[in-house]
């Protein structure tokens, strides 16, 4: 094989190395605003249905279900707002570290909030359906709704620790 073959062949390597890099980094990015935007849609749907329900016995209670119901939101955001952290990130030439590092805090992210956001839609059913029932438990359904969430913001953070290193 002659130099300038060597030279064509490591090319080609240098190359297909970086387009697996910036594959796998954007595989790590859609997962992680995919996986958060489903949870949330999930999360809101299902207290959207125990608000429609809880309503049906007490229509005013419009606004407290409301407020719960949108709760399981904020993780889509998270994964948003991680997105944008780590957009940075993805650059032509980089390295595959980088890149797993990338699909490493999208499933942090994505699967983290995707989880909490689902199980804080459960607990945030369970409070409207209480308040359906006559129940003054709005503050308390609240409260108990944050813990969930506690969970989703530690994801982001380590997407931001991670966004840090690279």
């Amino acid at each position: 094989m002659s130099p300038d073959s060597l030279a064509n062949v490591s090319q080609a390597a240098a190359m297909v190395t970086s387009n697996v890099a910036l594959y796998t980094a954007w595989i790590g990015m859609f997962l992680m605003v995919a996986l958060s935007g489903i949870g949330s849609a999930l999360g809101t749907v299902m207290d959207g249905q125990a608000s429609v329900a809880a309503m049906k016995k007490r229509d005013d209670i419009f606004a407290n279900c409301m407020i719960l119901s949108a709760l399981p939101g904020t993780q889509g955001l998270y994964g948003f707002g991680a997105f944008f952290l780590l957009k940075a990130k993805i650059v032509p030439g980089m390295s595959m570290e980088s890149a797993v590092a990338i699909l490493g805090a999208g499933l942090i992210v994505g699967l983290v909030c995707l989880m909490s956001a689902f199980q804080q839609g459960r607990v945030v059913a369970s409070g409207i359906e209480s308040i359906g029932n006559g129940n003054d438990v709005f503050s308390k359904t609240l409260v108990l709704a944050v813990y969930p969430e506690l969970y989703a913001i530690i994801s982001f953070a380590a997407a931001f620790l991670i966004s840090t290193g690279i």
